[in-house]
């Protein structure tokens, strides 16, 4: 019954300190970490400004740097051993993996895949299966935007064969404003968000409705893994902190956004804090920071499918949820 007592006080203690946030205090000198993006600064990295502005990157004796260069390739740099981590997507994990590239996803900061598809309205797209026989434009055949509208096709038993893919670049918005295209590919948080305020009717189908897939989170090594356990750990505590008070607390974290992002004050506050309030929807779980092992599994399997690695990955490799807080 003691020992019952004991784990149960414990319990509660945990707890408790994870509600409060952690008092972990490095009394050596800050790990100075350079965290590639892979985007351009953006209320969307909210919760990352939260964790630095309010400390609690410090608290676990990290100093950090945000990277948003495009020239940047951070899975291969977190492969190589030269960075410690990166935010990227399941897909890059495997994709880098099946190099033997050895990266690990070692945080979910999504839970959701936050990709859409949007349609004008007279199209009466209703579902992935509608999407047949249809000219789509999206950025490139690669990254989040390709690889969720393959999920979507292939929920609805369709292939890219039976639709016609147009590289346009990133202006998806400029687009289908212009009726260039009545059929984007986006993320969930911008581009209807962004069309919608400027007037614009469309239907949206989310693949995260259709679809389970790992999208962003951290990426760090086998190396770092093995060598500084402990880094890893601090980071994903960090970082647990700064999303469950984004959260909590979207009004704050948007007041602290504009001290990161450029310009962000002088952009429309209500078009903002809905992309935040969007981007929250896919970030909620019920333990932050866990990687779903069937949303893996899932993944690995689209990309055989797509041919984009020629046979499935040691999954329990690819991913951990051994430090998350």
């Amino acid at each position: 019954m003691f020992k019952k007592l004991v784990l149960l006080i414990l319990g509660l203690a945990i707890s408790l300190t994870a509600c409060i946030g952690s008092n972990v205090k490095n009394d050596a000198a800050a790990r100075k970490i350079t965290l590639p993006m892979g985007y351009i600064a953006n209320i969307q990295y909210a919760p990352f400004y939260v964790t630095a502005d309010k400390g609690y990157f410090a608290k676990e004796g990290i100093e950090i740097e945000f990277d948003y260069s495009f020239e940047t390739d951070g899975v291969a740099l977190v492969g190589a051993g030269k960075l410690p981590f990166a935010v990227a997507s399941g897909e890059q994990v495997l994709l880098a993996r099946s190099q033997e590239l050895p990266v690990v996803y070692a945080f979910a900061w999504y839970q959701q895949f936050p990709i859409s598809i949007v349609s004008a309205p007279e199209l009466n797209i209703k579902t992935p299966a509608d999407l047949r026989g249809q000219t789509i434009g999206l950025p490139g055949l690669f990254g989040a935007n390709y690889i969720g509208l393959q999920a979507a096709l292939f929920s609805a038993g369709l292939t890219a064969n039976d639709v016609k893919m147009d590289a346009i670049g990133f202006n998806q918005v400029e687009a289908f404003a212009s009726k260039q295209k009545n059929i984007i590919v986006g993320y969930a948080a911008n581009e209807p968000i962004v069309l919608k305020s400027q007037g614009f009717d469309a239907n949206e189908l989310r693949v995260a409705d259709y679809a389970q897939l790992i999208a962003n989170g951290i990426v760090t090594s086998e190396m770092t893994i093995k060598d500084e356990p402990d880094l890893v750990k601090r980071m994903a505590r960090a970082l647990a902190h700064g999303i469950a008070d984004t959260i909590a607390n979207p009004d704050e974290a948007y007041a602290i956004s504009k001290k990161y992002v450029e310009n962000l004050a002088d952009q429309d506050k209500d078009v903002q804090m809905q992309i935040l309030n969007t981007s929250i929807e896919f970030w909620k779980a019920d333990k932050i920071g866990y990687s779903n092992p069937q949303a893996w599994n899932n993944m690995n399997d689209l990309l055989v499918k797509m041919e984009l690695i020629p046979a499935p990955i040691e999954i329990n490799k690819a991913f951990t949820n051994e430090f998350i807080p």
